[in-house]
């Protein structure tokens, strides 16, 4: 696993030799794990902190899985983070329930070790890429909008026609245009500039029907 970029996975569940158990097994895998021993205190760690994944517990006192993800569905932010319930609750109608609210996956206890690492793995490489586009994506809105602000105001000299830029500095057309597109640049000279310096070139051209 990437060492520059371990998943973070938070466990949610009432009882700590659960906790135990199941972060001993995390812990093997390379992941790096968080704990809450209630809903309650999920949230308040979600305050401050964002895992890559959340192993949730349905039966706890106080707030239940379910009202947790409730909340946790409330904020835009959080509402990106897979949650798996993990829980004894077996009954159909509480593992539509569970996905209803929001679940990516529901694994019944007691689990087996190989499937559940298998699921969090597939959720979490599932979340890790989107992640990764919504960057890629960013990156991309901020390059269009750069390359756009030449479609707005720009502060040329009229007489030397040198461009000023955002922090003040007057630069050449091209540099300028280079630094917010990716355009290159080739060079040559035009009719009116070749009359003015190469007036003989300009008449053999022109005599030519090249100009």
């Amino acid at each position: 696993m990437d060492e520059e970029r371990k998943p973070i996975i938070l466990m949610v569940d009432d009882v700590p030799k659960n906790l135990q158990v199941l972060g001993n097994i995390l812990n093997k895998e390379g992941y790096k794990i968080s704990a809450a021993l209630n809903g309650e205190q999920a949230l308040k760690i979600l305050e401050n902190a964002k895992p890559d994944l959340i192993l949730l517990d349905v039966m706890m006192p106080g707030l239940s899985g379910f009202d947790v993800i409730k909340e946790i569905q409330k904020n835009e932010e959080l509402a990106e983070i897979p949650v798996i319930f993990l829980t004894a609750k077996t009954e159909k109608e509480d593992v539509i329930q569970g996905i209803e609210l929001g679940a990516v996956d529901y694994v019944t206890k007691p689990f087996n070790s190989i499937e559940l690492l298998a699921r969090v793995r597939n959720h979490l490489e599932l979340k890790l890429s989107k992640d990764r586009l919504k960057k890629m994506n960013a990156e991309l809105q901020k390059a269009l909008r750069e390359i756009k602000t030449l479609k707005g105001l720009v502060p040329i000299c009229a007489n030397c026609k040198k461009i000023r830029d955002d922090d003040g500095f007057w630069q050449e057309v091209e540099h300028y245009v280079a630094a917010h597109t990716e355009a290159d640049f080739s060079h040559g000279i035009c009719p009116d500039c070749m009359k003015e310096l190469y007036p003989e070139v300009y008449e053999k051209m022109k005599e030519a029907g090249k100009i």
